[in-house]
């Protein structure tokens, strides 16, 4: 199986899984982890610019790779998704979890 098969048959199971966890629009929590460069985090950050979310970091033991939390209010699960990919086209190397 190629790998963007298996990438949109993952995506077509996140979006029934938020159809049936939550009540639209809602708070989501996205969990990415990137390499510690200060110009991925940023590129990280600008891609939810006014959409009010409050971002967290935090470094890992050895400093070499920084978690980023975004938790912003999303109004369906096409959105969640759309940001979803947006990031991975976006970030290089950026794991989202």
């Amino acid at each position: 199986m190629d790998e963007n098969r298996k990438t949109e048959e993952f995506y077509i199971k996140l979006k029934g899984q938020l159809q049936d966890t939550a009540l639209w629009p809602t708070e989501y929590l996205y969990k990415f982890i990137v390499i510690t460069e200060e110009a991925k985090i940023d590129e990280l950050k600008s891609l939810f610019n006014h959409q009010g979310a409050v971002i967290t970091t935090r470094l890992s033991k050895n400093g070499k790779y920084t978690s980023v939390s975004v938790n912003v209010r999303m109004k369906n699960p096409d959105a969640v998704i759309v940001k979803y990919k947006e990031v991975a086209a976006k970030i290089e190397g950026v794991i989202s979890l």
